[in-house]
């Protein structure tokens, strides 16, 4: 119990000299609130943690929710097994052109869909990539030392590159993440990674697409995108934006989801704190002091994002491929503008345990492509796509 006298200080200190006692500082109103439209079901929230593996955990998130939606139930496929075949195959490719093609832990959806079609899968249990008792990933060494060995590869210092060279690269993965699977027991069944593809993820992977939207080629043709982790030369169909939208609104009002690949570097991504992203109509360098250092308190007015202005922030590069991430639905915020719900894979912390709400003008300025079941495009397009 307190003292009398330190009772009596602790009041004195809350009378100014006017005499009037200070009144409790109200919390600042929350600036976005959120009600949903319309939600998919969809597997529950992973951690890629310390990797640059986000295109891995979006798309295998989009491929549990295409299960989902299929009535085959919920399953947690591998992550580090698309890393484990992924990473062989882009090494290959870096020695083969002298060192003259991005090697790196990023891709896109497109490399698990060809991982997938090639080599099968297998369940997070059979294979979680974990190898020395550790309960996140953390690849920093593992990226470290194949950078590495291919650099010296490359060089050529024993005057020819020899065949060794992919033997020695699969025991540094092996040791990592662990020799993958060639036979494996799940659910009190035999499987082989290309079975359990067959029997358990029963999808058919030529139906999944990509779509971009870029004035850069021909609407409605096929363009190659070229950014770093488009390593493996991926082709995206090409639509206007406002097509593009209409897409991802339709497919989502139907019960599909679909992988979302593009820029999380802006200012105004608040995933993890405030758990939204948006484009205000004032850029910050045009603000004032005391615009900049004012709290935000309701929706701000955002920009309208034109066709143009994508290709001009694609081109002069303040719209980059940083991120991929999973969009499971529709909703509104209080003033009845239209939001994206977001599944991440960066763990369950921040606002909204996992998920964030990206605007309809952020999407609109600052997807690079998604990745989508053709089935679930409106049927005036897909005529335009030749489906």
């Amino acid at each position: 119990m307190k003292s009398l006298g330190t009772f009596v200080l602790s009041l004195l200190l809350l009378i100014p000299l006017s005499g009037e006692v200070k009144k409790p500082s109200k919390a600042q109103p929350e600036p976005y609130r959120f009600t949903m439209v319309k939600e998919v079901p969809r597997s529950s929230v992973k951690n890629q943690a310390r990797t640059g593996t986000c295109w891995d955990f979006a798309t295998l998130s989009f491929l549990e929710a295409e299960l989902m939606r299929a009535g085959k139930g919920e399953l947690d496929l591998s992550e580090m097994f698309v890393v484990r075949r992924v990473y062989p195959a882009k090494a290959e490719l870096y020695v083969r052109r002298h060192g003259d093609s991005p090697f790196g832990p990023g891709g896109q959806a497109h490399d698990v869909i060809n991982t997938i079609k090639r080599y099968g899968i297998v369940p997070e249990e059979v294979y979680d990539g974990l190898k020395i008792g550790e309960k996140r990933h953390n690849h920093g060494e593992l990226e470290a030392v194949l950078q590495g060995m291919l650099q010296g590869i490359v060089k050529r210092p024993g005057g020819k590159v020899t065949p060794l060279w992919k033997e020695a690269f699969e025991k540094v993965l092996d040791i990592y993440l662990g020799a993958e699977p060639k036979e494996f027991a799940y659910q009190g069944k035999s499987y082989t990674p290309e079975s359990f593809l067959k029997e358990r993820v029963p999808l058919n992977l030529d139906d999944y697409i990509e779509i971009t939207s870029y004035s850069l080629a021909p609407f409605y043709s096929k363009v190659r995108l070229e950014f770093p982790d488009n390593w493996a030369g991926g082709e995206y169909y090409n639509l206007p934006i406002d097509e593009l939208e209409r897409v991802m609104d339709y497919a989502l009002e139907n019960g599909y989801t679909f992988a979302w690949d593009g820029d999380v570097s802006e200012r105004d991504f608040a995933a993890r704190n405030q758990g939204y992203a948006v484009v205000p109509k004032v850029d910050w360098e045009d603000k004032s002091q005391a615009e900049r250092e004012a709290p935000v308190t309701e929706p701000v007015v955002e920009k309208e994002i034109t066709q143009e202005m994508r290709q001009v922030t694609f081109d002069n590069q303040t719209t980059t491929d940083d991120h991929l991430m999973h969009i499971t639905g529709l909703a509104k915020d209080q003033k009845g503008a239209k939001f994206y719900q977001t599944k991440n894979s960066w763990g369950v912390d921040g606002k909204y345990k996992g998920y964030l709400y990206m605007s309809a003008p952020y999407v609109r300025l600052k997807t690079i492509a998604i990745m989508i079941n053709k089935s679930a495009l409106p049927s005036d397009i897909a005529k335009k796509l030749s489906f």
